[in-house]
Formats: structure tokens, C-alpha cells, sequence
């Protein structure tokens, strides 16, 4: 069945201020979610909250494989990944920043030489492997930020607004990456965005984020 997410009854609140209330939500594996609302709704604490990166007021995220509740430690950290808006780029080359997860792994250099290879071309940045990172253009470095979950081989991937604030072909080429991906199966696939039409095209369920509250589509 593969790793599998469920929210239940999620609450935040900031400075007396609710930003989620209740949310609850079970979702399956190998399904592509795409998540919508107002800004402020509370969509990226939600993904931070599920990628365990931030501790709810009340609620519980749970990981499940086979039936069973699995700890929230490193182990299984490590099987799902989260894409912010502006990914932190490191001041070295393309390859680098790709290979970089894969190293502190303790991937052996042949394995990440061909995995970083692969994702490079996957998305589109094989020809700039050599350059340094941080010259690359805002679409580019989308994709950088992309490529490096991706090399991971996660899961669950968690990508928040994947595709804002780059152009057209930017965006056309990471749409392209994620049906791909969704092509290929196995990972399980959360997306914010604020294009209604993009959440057509690329997700198999729509998710609305309203008063802190997840509705379905």
C-alpha cells in the first residue's frame, strides 16, 4: 500500500489568531493533491505542519505503512520531502546542490553520479550541471529546487507553489515534470497552487482551504 498521510482535526493558531481549525484529511497513496485558497487561508502551514517541520496546537499527523503508525523520526523524515516557494540554493555548482542529499546519505559516487544525471535531464538542467547555482534564472532555479526532492526518490512530496512567480515555459516544463512524475507512479503528490485550471490539469483531487477549514473538492 506505500506510505500514507492523515490529518485529524488539526488546529494553529498565531498570536490568538485561528489559521487552521480541525482540518482532518486521509490521503492516499500515489494520488496527486492539489491545494487552493486565499493567501492567508493557511496552506503553507499546513504543509509545514504535515512535513513535520512546525507542532500543531491540537490534532495529530500520523505516517502509515501497513496498518501500523510509524515514528516521527529520521527514518521516516527521510522517506518524504518538502519544495518551498524560493528553495535555498547553495553557493556551488548545478550538480552539487542535486547530489548534495544524495551525499549525506552516504550514496556511493557512482549511484549519485547516474541518479543526479538522470534528474538533471528529467528536468531540463543537464546542460548547466557545471554552473554555478545561484546564476541561474528564477524559472531554473525552480527546477533545481525540484530536481533536488526529486532525486530523492520520495514518497510523498510536498511541493508548495511550485510554479509562481516564473514564465510560461517555466511553468509549462514543471507541469510537464509532476504529470510525468504522476505518470511514473509511486509517489504521492501534495501541491499548492492558485491557478484553478492548473489544479485541473494536474491533480486527481482538489483541496480548498477556507477559515482554516480543508474542504473537499
Amino acid at each position: 500500500m506505500g506510505l500514507r498521510l492523515e490529518a485529524a482535526n488539526l488546529r494553529k493558531t498565531y498570536h490568538s489568531n485561528p489559521v487552521l481549525r480541525d482540518c482532518s484529511y486521509a490521503f492516499a497513496a500515489g494520488r496527486t493533491y492539489a491545494f487552493l485558497g486565499p493567501n492567508g487561508s493557511g496552506k503553507s502551514t499546513l504543509f509545514r505542519i504535515l512535513a513535520l517541520l512546525e507542532k500543531v496546537d491540537a490534532g495529530q499527523v500520523n505516517y502509515l505503512e501497513n496498518g501500523a503508525t510509524l515514528a516521527q523520526n529520521l527514518e521516516l523524515r527521510r522517506r518524504f520531502t518538502l519544495v518551498l516557494p524560493r528553495p535555498g540554493i547553495f553557493n556551488t555548482t548545478v550538480f552539487h546542490n542535486v547530489a548534495y542529499g544524495l551525499k549525506i546519505r552516504g550514496v556511493k559516487s557512482g549511484e549519485l553520479e547516474v541518479r543526479v544525471r538522470e534528474i538533471l535531464t528529467s528536468v531540463g538542467l543537464a546542460h548547466k550541471r557545471g554552473q554555478r547555482a545561484l546564476d541561474l534564472s528564477s524559472g531554473e532555479t525552480k527546477r533545481l529546487g525540484l530536481a533536488r526532492a526529486m532525486v530523492l526518490a520520495p514518497e510523498i512530496l510536498f511541493l508548495d507553489e511550485p510554479t509562481a512567480n516564473i514564465d510560461p515555459r517555466n511553468t509549462e516544463i514543471i507541469e510537464d515534470i509532476i504529470l510525468r512524475m504522476k505518470a511514473g507512479g509511486g509517489a504521492t503528490i501534495l501541491m499548492i497552487t492558485h491557478d484553478p485550471a492548473q489544479a485541473d490539469r494536474l491533480g486527481d483531487e482538489l483541496l480548498y482551504l477556507k477559515d482554516g477549514r480543508l474542504l473537499a473538492g
